[in-house]
């Protein structure tokens, strides 16, 4: 398989396991993928996802290029077919309200950078770099990566790396606020699962509620985002988490 997928203590572990390929994404692991992200989507159980790429050179360096140019598709039949949530079935993708920690092993460019533009919460390697390279091959960042970067980071430093394809550091990345910690490799497991079992403390239907909300309505004016009546909000507001937590903290429990 060119991807696991495992789930531990509530914790679904996805890894896109083709190191000798940089961790490319062929269209049989995109497939795989799409197949995962349904899945986890269907289940209660599911309280994170960690994605991430198998080695310590590369989380992913994005689409196989070596099978598109097999494949014989222009670039416009490459943009004209559907997939679901942008590259991965992550990058874009407004259906799934578990949170996604990328953990970045390495590289991540092209497509590999787009699936960490849709994760929540980026943990990455001090030496890992990132960039959305396809213009330096006469490509385009077509699966998120133009529409995402300049919604997730400063105009300048996403128009920056956009026009001049460039690869930019885990630290300098974190100077745009798209990462939320950097660590050395040695140290990379240890602050994933601390953001992990942080999660973990709170109610996985506020989680939910909390990125639906979020996702789904950050287009909107304020007031009037607040008056949106979304699925999982009102499973959160409806449920009995917040009676159990009141309680909890009045019993001195939390």
């Amino acid at each position: 398989m060119t991807v696991h997928y495992e789930i531990v203590e509530h914790v679904a572990q996805v890894t896109i396991d083709r190191p000798e390929l940089l961790n490319a994404v062929d269209q049989a692991t995109e497939d795989e993928m799409q197949r995962i992200w349904r899945e986890i989507e269907r289940r209660s159980d599911i309280w994170c996802v960690v994605l991430t790429g198998a080695g310590e050179r590369c989380f992913s360096s994005g689409a196989d290029v070596q099978e598109a140019v097999k494949s014989g598709r222009s670039g416009f039949e490459y943009w004209s077919m559907e997939r679901e949530g942008g590259f991965g079935g992550i990058a874009t993708r407004l259906t799934l309200n578990v949170p996604v920690i990328a953990r970045v092993n390495g590289g991540a460019y092209g497509g590999g950078f787009e699936m960490v533009l849709g994760a929540d919460i980026v943990v990455a390697a001090d030496h890992a770099k990132f960039g959305l390279t396809e213009p330096r091959l006469g490509f385009l960042p077509l699966d998120g990566g133009m529409v995402m970067l300049p919604r997730l980071i400063p105009a300048k430093h996403a128009m920056g790396m956009l026009m001049t394809g460039r690869r930019v550091t885990a630290d300098e990345l974190a100077g745009f606020g798209l990462i939320n910690e950097v660590v050395p490799m040695a140290e990379l497991d240890d602050a994933v699962t601390r953001w992990v079992d942080q999660i973990k403390l709170c109610s996985p239907r506020s989680i939910r509620a909390i990125k639906q909300v979020v996702r789904n309505t950050s287009h909107l004016a304020p007031h009037t985002a607040m008056g949106q009546r979304l699925p999982a909000l009102m499973d959160s507001l409806n449920g009995p988490d917040g009676d159990e937590g009141s309680r909890a903290f009045v019993e001195k429990r939390t």
